[in-house]
C-alpha cells in the first residue's frame, strides 16, 4: 500500500470516523461536518487509492477487504494524531481531574491493571474511579465517563469504538481433570461439573450454537459476580469460560479442551460526545484503545 503519509490527513480521519461508526450520518455528527463533505473526502481517497472502500448495501454501508486493510493503519495513525493534539494543547503531565470507567468485574480486576499503570505514568495528577459492574451503565446519564462492553450501545449519541475481537476458552485446575477426566470432545463437556457466571439459563442458551450442551445439573455452583465464580474454578469445583488473556496467565489451570476453537467475543470502548473537548477523557480513552487493541 502507498504510504499513507502522502495522502490529505481530512480524508483519512472522514474514512476511519466512518469505518469505526458504520455510516456517514454517525461520521459526520462526530467530526462536526455535513454528510456531503464527507463522502466526497472518501471519494477522492478512493481515487487517490484506486480502490473502493465502502459498497452501499440498501441504507448500509459495508467496508470492503481493501478498507479493512486500510484501517488497521489509519487506527494507528488516528490514535497518534490524537495524542499530539494532546500534547499540543498541553502536556499529559498536567491533566487532572476524575475520570470513570466501568467494565466488568473480570476485567477491572485482571486486565486493567496494566493500563492503569500506563495512565499513572503518563498523567499522575488524574484520578481513576473504576466502576466493576457488569451491568450495562448508562453513559448518557454520566454513571461512567468511559465504558468497556461486548456489546456495541445503540444510542447515537455516544463514541463507540470496537478495540478487539477477543477469545476465550474453558479452563479448569488440572487436578480437577485428573480426578474428572479429560473431555475429548464438545459431547463429552455434558459430562462436566460447571461454575456458571450470571444467569445460568443464559449460558446454556449462549453455547447451545456452538455445539456444547448443558443442563442446569452440570451447574452445581456459581455467582453473579465474575471474580468469584473464577476462583471457584481455581479451587477446583468445575469448569468455567474465561478470556484467554486471563485464563492462560493463571497458575494450576489448563484449558479443559485445547482442540476447541476458541469462543470469540468483541471488546467495544465507548464514551460520550465530552471525548472531543475534554483532555482527561481523550488521553484515557487513548491510552485504553492502544491496550486493549493489542
Amino acid at each position: 500500500m502507498t504510504d499513507l503519509g502522502d495522502f490529505d490527513w481530512n480524508h483519512i480521519r472522514s474514512f476511519l470516523a466512518t469505518a469505526e461508526t458504520g455510516s456517514l450520518s454517525a461520521a459526520a455528527r462526530q467530526l462536526g461536518q455535513t454528510q456531503p463533505t464527507l463522502s466526497r473526502q472518501i471519494a477522492a481517497l478512493e481515487a487517490d487509492l484506486g480502490v473502493m472502500l465502502f459498497e452501499r448495501v440498501g441504507r448500509a454501508l459495508e467496508i470492503t477487504q481493501a478498507g479493512m486493510e486500510l484501517l488497521d493503519h489509519t487506527r494507528t495513525m488516528g490514535d497518534a494524531a490524537n495524542r499530539i493534539a494532546l500534547a499540543a494543547s498541553g502536556q499529559a503531565t498536567s491533566v487532572e481531574g476524575r475520570v470513570r470507567i466501568t467494565a466488568s468485574d473480570v476485567m477491572s480486576a485482571y486486565i486493567l491493571p496494566d493500563v492503569l499503570h500506563m495512565v499513572r505514568a503518563q498523567a499522575p495528577r488524574l484520578q481513576i474511579d473504576v466502576i466493576a459492574s457488569n451491568d450495562i451503565r448508562d453513559l448518557m446519564r454520566r454513571e461512567a465517563d468511559i465504558a468497556i462492553r461486548h456489546v456495541r450501545p445503540d444510542q447515537p449519541d455516544l463514541i463507540a469504538k470496537l478495540v478487539q475481537e477477543a477469545s476465550g476458552h474453558f479452563y479448569a485446575t488440572t487436578d480437577y481433570l485428573n480426578r474428572a477426566g479429560r473431555p475429548k470432545s464438545k459431547r463429552a463437556l455434558s459430562q462436566h461439573e460447571f461454575i456458571s457466571f450470571g444467569d445460568t439459563d443464559q449460558m446454556i442458551a449462549y453455547l447451545k450454537p456452538l455445539g456444547i450442551h448443558l443442563s442446569d445439573e452440570n451447574f452445581r455452583l456459581g455467582s453473579q459476580n465474575g471474580i468469584v465464580a473464577w476462583e471457584y474454578a481455581k479451587q477446583g469445583f468445575g469448569i468455567a469460560p474465561m478470556s484467554q488473556v486471563v485464563g492462560d496467565a493463571t497458575p494450576g489451570v489448563e484449558r479443559a479442551l485445547p482442540g476447541m476453537e476458541p469462543i470469540m467475543f468483541p471488546i467495544w470502548l465507548t464514551t460520550h460526545r465530552e471525548l472531543h473537548t475534554s483532555r482527561r477523557i481523550r488521553l484515557v480513552f487513548d491510552l485504553l484503545a492502544e491496550f486493549l487493541s493489542k
